[in-house]
């Protein structure tokens, strides 16, 4: 469908930025070729034993990149667990670690501790941490691997707001405006008021935003960066995250749509805690869609009850859940996703495939609604296209 536009989802090479801005397409053309060769070679030449993953060879593009432009700093995310990342070849002046829960068990355990362990592969002997307080069996995997390695953790918990709540709602301005509030409070940093104006929206981005705010301080203080507190608040206000909680305003006669990528059960809580600030007579419905190698049962029991037309609540009554698969080899099945919707007992319509979803759902639900996307990267690409 052409209704939305939501294009840092569908372009790779926005993944690589320098100073805000993407690589250009022939760079990024340019150097995976250089990348390809040059690992097609070594396969050749028995240095590696097959070809990198798709992933891999991106990371090594976005170095040769990186060491074009000649930058100062880089800011690395790694792709999956983080001790057998591609990304952890590098030497981190600070390891950040953000909030753990249960993903990719598969590959990185079936357990909180397990999954920390991987997480915390990141870290250096003598190294800095920056990190939260988070669930006690996380704390524990990474502290004794801190301990172990002697590394410094760096104080976040000053960098969350006076009082953590939740940022109320924004009443709804020009037509589609998102219903979402920014984050927006004030926090007292050596000595000075730094000044947070998020439009990244959730109790939880609290959290992120105190993480970012930790790094650029340290980085400032013990690395010789010369970070102002107006760059941070620069920053900060800057920031967009394509696809997470973002709000793409209605067109023509259709509502606007909320996409987000939560494809876990932690990432289906927040969002879930964001839709119950939603105004409760807002007529909603739900796109949902799932991987089969993730919790699907578990992600639609703590989200298609939102939306939920026979609950009995009259305020839900002219709700809608539409289950489509992805277009992907790991997809579930619709067929599987109906059968998940029936197991619960929520009534769903199902469609052949994501843009039929999307259309069904523009003609159901009212101008004055709201269309949510989610349940997996893949279908808020599909979407947002």
């Amino acid at each position: 469908m052409g209704l939305y536009t939501s294009p840092h989802l569908v372009r790779v090479n926005e993944r690589i930025r320098v100073g805000g801005a993407e690589i250009a397409d022939e760079d990024f053309g340019r150097l995976f070729g250089v990348v390809d060769d040059a690992a097609a070679r070594l396969v050749e030449a028995g240095r590696l034993p097959h070809m990198p993953s798709f992933f891999e060879l991106l990371t090594a593009l976005a170095f040769c990149y990186f060491a074009e432009q000649k930058i100062e700093l880089a800011v690395l995310e790694v792709g999956l667990g983080g001790r057998l990342d591609a990304t952890n070849i590098v030497e981190p002046l600070v390891s950040v670690i953000t909030d753990i829960g249960i993903d990719h068990t598969e590959f990185l355990g079936e357990t909180l501790t397990l999954i920390a362990k991987e997480k915390a592969g990141i870290l250096r002997e003598n190294g800095v941490l920056v990190t939260l307080s988070q669930h006690p069996e996380a704390n524990a995997a990474i502290g004794e691997m801190a301990v172990a390695l002697n590394v410094r953790g760096v104080d976040a918990a000053r960098c969350l707001p006076p009082t953590r709540q939740g940022p109320g709602l924004r009443a709804q301005g020009s037509e589609g405006s998102s219903l979402l509030a920014r984050n927006e409070y004030e926090l007292s940093i050596d000595g000075a008021v730094l000044h947070v104006s998020s439009p990244l929206a959730g109790a939880h981005q609290q959290r992120n935003l105190a993480l970012a705010i930790a790094t650029a301080l340290e980085l400032r203080a013990n690395h010789g960066f010369a970070i102002s507190n107006a760059a941070i608040e620069q920053g900060i206000r800057e920031t967009v995250w394509p696809g997470r909680l973002e709000w793409i305003a209605a067109r023509g006669a259709h509502a606007p749509l909320l996409l987000d990528v939560a494809h876990n059960p932690a990432g289906a809580w927040t969002l879930r805690a964001v839709l119950s600030q939603l105004p409760e007579e807002l007529p909603r419905t739900l796109i949902f869609s799932s991987l089969a190698d993730k919790p699907v049962a578990e992600m639609a029991q703590i989200l298609l009850p939102l939306f939920d037309a026979t609950s009995g609540d009259p305020l839900r009554a002219g709700d809608h859940v539409i289950l489509a698969p992805i277009q992907n080899v790991r997809a579930s099945t619709l067929e599987e996703l109906m059968e998940v919707a029936k197991s619960l007992g929520i009534a769903a319509h199902g469609a052949p495939h994501l843009p039929a979803a999307l259309a069904q759902a523009e003609a159901i639900t009212p101008k004055h609604g709201v269309i949510v996307a989610t349940g997996s990267m893949y279908l808020v690409a599909s979407c947002a296209r």
